[in-house]
C-alpha cells in the first residue's frame, strides 16, 4: 500500500471557505468514485497558512497511475478542475509508503492496533482498566 500526501497552497484573495465548498460539491464525489482510498482533507492551523493537504491511498503506483487516468478523463472531475485550478497557486505530490508499526498498513484500511486515532478515547471505557 502506499499513501499519497497532496497539498495544495489557495490563493490568499480567495477565501478558503469557497475552495473547500467547490471541492466538496464538485470534486469530492468524482474522487471518492474513482480513487476510493480517501483517508482524509485537512486545512492548516498553524503553519503555512491557505494550505490544504488531502490523503489517498492506493495498492501501489500502478494502481495509483490507472484510478488517476481513470480520474482525469472523468467529465465530473473535469468540471471540478475548470472551477478550483484557477484558485491553487502552487501544489505538491508526496508518496509515502507505511511503516511496520502504522495503524494504516494495508487496504482496505480496519486498522485494530490500540491507542490510534481509530480508537481515540475507547480506552477506560466499557470495563476497561486502561
Amino acid at each position: 500500500m502506499i499513501v499519497e500526501m497532496r497539498t495544495y497552497d489557495i490563493n490568499p484573495g480567495i477565501p478558503m471557505a469557497e475552495f473547500l465548498a467547490n471541492y466538496e460539491r464538485l470534486g469530492l464525489p468524482a474522487q471518492k468514485r474513482i480513487l476510493e482510498g480517501f483517508l482524509g482533507y485537512f486545512t492548516t492551523e498553524f503553519g503555512t497558512q491557505n494550505q490544504v493537504r488531502h490523503f489517498w491511498a492506493f495498492t501501489d503506483l500502478n494502481d495509483r497511475a490507472a484510478r488517476r487516468a481513470a480520474l482525469a478523463a472523468d467529465p465530473e472531475w473535469q468540471a471540478c478542475i475548470d472551477v478550483v485550478r484557477p484558485m491553487i497557486v502552487r501544489w505538491d505530490n508526496t508518496i509515502m509508503t507505511p511503516t511496520s508499526f502504522s495503524p494504516i498498513r494495508e487496504l482496505p484500511v480496519a486498522p485494530v492496533d490500540e491507542l490510534t486515532a481509530f480508537n481515540f478515547g475507547l480506552a477506560g471505557q466499557a470495563g476497561d482498566p486502561a
